[in-house]
This record gives structure tokens, C-alpha cells and sequence, in this order.
């Protein structure tokens, strides 16, 4: 990495790292209420949990759903293992700790299965379940924060098997704010869909 992309990437590193670090905060703070619900509702499926307050907005509708415990064992479980792995590299990395290329590149990848299973999520929740969670909907935002936030900072730190001019045009994009950009135009689609199948829910 030239000496230009070594300043470029340490000067934004700081937001992206803060950024990862208080949306994993939030998603492990969700995930932990969820796995409290999870064993509310393994004791008795009929618990009244806080944010059941219609049949659409209902974490005890998903709770209960196999989607929600896919491998066995309440999903929610994933993020309290998971997300204390990246609170420990944010907090190294904002200590001034650098990690090698392959462990970078370990951790996206890793982090981008956690993005499709988060999406799956909210696809059947959305189409198949017929109601969301509040805490999971935010589990899923925080995954897509975390996610964009690793992406740039292996982008801008040329971590990735990409061409120098992919590269050279990811990196121009992403100091002129695409990546933000791209992130408020997913969470304003998951906001308009969510609104035009279950306003009528929300709203009253």
C-alpha cells in the first residue's frame, strides 16, 4: 500500500472503527434481550414478551418460528458469540493495533455470511412469517453498519484480491461517501417496505 493510501485509510479508519463499535454494541445488546426472550418462550411458548404488541408486530410470532432457530439453538445466540469478536477489533484497532491482511479478510468474510443469514431473516420474517421484531430488525441494521464499515476499511486498506483500478475506483467512491450513501438507500428500502406491508399495524 503507497504512502498516500496509508494516510487516506488511517484518517477515516477512526470513523469506520467507532461506527463498527457502537453498532456492535447495539447488536449485542438486541441479542441478548432476545436470547432472555428465547428461553422465556422455551419455557412457555405463550410468554407475554415485551414488544409483542400486535400479530404483526410480534417477537413472540418470530421467536417461535423454526427460522428463528435454525440450527437448533435460538439464532440470537449467534450475536452474543459473534459480536464480542468485533467489539474486541474495534476497540484494538481505535488502540492503535493493525491486523494483517488475512486476518481482515478472514473477518469480512465471516461477517458477510452474517449479512446473508441476517437478510434471509428478515425475508422470511417479512414474507413467510408475516411479522417482524423490533429487536431483530435492529440486529439486522447493526449488521449491515458492521458490514459496511469492514468493507470500506479493507477497501481503503487494499485487503482485498481486487485490480488496482477497481481498487483505485472503490476507494474514490468511498471517500466521497458512496458507501453511506448506499447504506441509507438500504435502510430507506427496508423502511418503505416494511411501512407499506405493516403500516397500517404501526401506525395504529
Amino acid at each position: 500500500m503507497s504512502m498516500t493510501q496509508e494516510r487516506v485509510s488511517a484518517t477515516n479508519h477512526v470513523k469506520a472503527y467507532w461506527t463498527m463499535l457502537v453498532s456492535s454494541l447495539i447488536s449485542i445488546t438486541a441479542s441478548l434481550v432476545l436470547s432472555i426472550d428465547a428461553i422465556a418462550l422455551a419455557k412457555n411458548p405463550d410468554s407475554a414478551l415485551s414488544c409483542n404488541i400486535n400479530s404483526v408486530i410480534s417477537c413472540g410470532k418470530v421467536g417461535v418460528s423454526w427460522q428463528s432457530n435454525l440450527l437448533g439453538f435460538p439464532n440470537s445466540f449467534l450475536g452474543l458469540i459473534c459480536e464480542p469478536v468485533v467489539i474486541t477489533l474495534a476497540i484494538s484497532a481505535l488502540g492503535g493495533a493493525k491486523f494483517p491482511r488475512w486476518f481482515m479478510r478472514i473477518a469480512l468474510s465471516v461477517y458477510f455470511v452474517g449479512l446473508l443469514f441476517a437478510g434471509w431473516l428478515f425475508s422470511q420474517s417479512y414474507f413467510v412469517i408475516g411479522a417482524f421484531c423490533p429487536w431483530c430488525l435492529l440486529v439486522t441494521t447493526s449488521t449491515i453498519t458492521v458490514f459496511s464499515s469492514m468493507f470500506r476499511i479493507n477497501v481503503l486498506d487494499g485487503n482485498l484480491p481486487f485490480s488496482e483500478k477497481l481498487t483505485a475506483t472503490l476507494t474514490r467512491r468511498m471517500m466521497s461517501g458512496w458507501d453511506t450513501v448506499v447504506v441509507a438507500g438500504i435502510f430507506s428500502a427496508l423502511a418503505i417496505a416494511i411501512m407499506a406491508k405493516y403500516g397500517n399495524y404501526i401506525l395504529h
